[in-house]
């Protein structure tokens, strides 16, 4: 059975096809650019990579171009092979707690909610409308980055702001990267085949959130209201004191959304640094003695180790550790760092161990009170299970 894995912005569609019963990747793609010029779709199987200009003036149109171009490719002989479809759904509020089938209900719950992720459920919406449209007998699984966090108690998710802000205005954390948090709770799961077990799993990119999960459900989660804050990222600059936003409002003659689009592209490592969002440039000039890399990539540490090290109490000690995302999977400094940062836990890594990327390994030393692991995750295969299990419990 195939299943097509879907992830939409504003402006770009991301798919990826897996065989289910193998969970083989049969292809993977992006339309990309939607509503801009120079817009393009990219498509990878095989070991082959297929990329043309195209004109996408908006998701319609390019949901439309997916079964032709998968077909002239020979991926797929009918998109009928497709059986269901799912869709990574930014935020869902506290409505949703689980995937769900797409309703009209759904859309417009999913359309109610759209400022609190503009660009993301906006593109969420169009792409679900397409595909009912045009694929009304194929079901769409509506999969929530959010969902997976409904489980954080109340005493976590409310911020000290007054009440009605969360009453009237559903001012409360939210938390995201939901689906690969989720992935790395079942993947660890399957390692110690039990569910009774303390969890930190730091999903470390481009974006990045640290979550604690106590027997395979949220306790609570870094990112909040929004994916801005928590740690340091690329270009986010994570936890900040509020009263920065009107002091540079009126240092700068910006307005609120003009600073807080500052938080959101020009901070974090490129902020600090003046030089690059991408840990690895970072690095580079780490090692070339660049004052303000080395300034930026301690600083991410510090913030990591932070959130590790408040969720370790919060938990009541910890079972595992786990790195996750480009970062977690690859950088084995800043694992490095991070581990010896937390050694007065009980944490100890392996020098020879962390060296191995993008695998899933155990990467702590015998002596190690917690056992630290590299598990790379999937979201989008975790769609696509969500979605096969929602069809099968019908």
């Amino acid at each position: 059975m195939a299943i097509l894995s879907v992830y939409a912005d504003r402006s770009s569609i991301k798919f990826h096809i897996y065989q289910m019963d193998t969970e083989n990747l049969i292809a993977s793609g992006i339309f990309d650019r939607i509503g801009l010029e120079e817009s393009y779709y990219s498509i990878s199987f095989d070991g082959e990579k297929i990329t043309e200009q195209v004109e996408l003036p908006d998701h319609m149109k390019a949901i439309s171009l997916l079964p032709e171009k998968l077909m002239d490719l020979h991926i797929i002989q009918s998109f009928f092979e497709i059986k269901g479809i799912g869709h990574r759904v930014v935020q869902g509020l506290d409505r949703y707690s689980s995937s769900v089938f797409v309703t009209d209900k759904v859309l417009t719950d999913i359309e109610e909610v759209q400022d609190f992720a503009p660009s993301h459920n906006y593109g969420a919406l169009m792409t679900l409308k397409a595909c009912r449209s045009l694929f009304p007998d194929i079901p769409n699984v509506c999969v929530f980055d959010t969902a997976f966090h409904q489980t954080i108690e109340k005493e976590s998710y409310l911020y000290p702001v007054p009440y009605r802000w969360f009453k009237d205005y559903g001012v409360r954390k939210y938390g995201f990267h939901g689906t690969s948090h989720q992935y790395i709770t079942n993947s660890v799961k399957e390692l110690l085949k039990r569910e009774d077990f303390k969890l930190i799993s730091c999903h470390l990119g481009e974006s990045g959130s640290i979550c604690a999960i106590k027997d395979m459900k949220c306790v609570d989660v870094s990112m909040g209201f929004s994916p801005l804050s928590g740690i340091m990222m690329g270009t986010k600059s994570g936890d900040i004191d509020p009263s920065i936003i009107p002091y540079i409002m009126e240092k700068e003659g910006k307005n609120a959304a003009e600073v807080i689009e500052d938080l959101n592209v020009n901070s974090g490592l490129l902020g600090l640094s003046e030089y690059s969002n991408d840990l690895r440039e970072i690095l580079s000039q780490c090692e070339e003695g660049n004052e303000k890399a080395i300034l930026a990539k301690d600083k991410y540490v510090r913030r990591v180790v932070d959130y590790i090290s408040q969720y370790y109490v919060l938990l009541g000690g910890v079972d595992v550790l786990v790195f996750t995302a480009g970062v977690g999977e690859n950088s084995i400094s800043i694992r490095k760092e991070v581990c010896e940062k937390l050694s007065c836990l009980g944490v100890k890594i392996d020098l020879d161990l962390n060296h191995n990327q993008n695998e899933v390994i155990k990467i702590s030393s015998k002596e190690s009170k917690i056992d630290i692991y590299i598990i790379p995750t999937n979201e989008e295969l975790l769609v696509a299970r969500e979605t096969l299990k929602l069809m099968n419990s019908r």
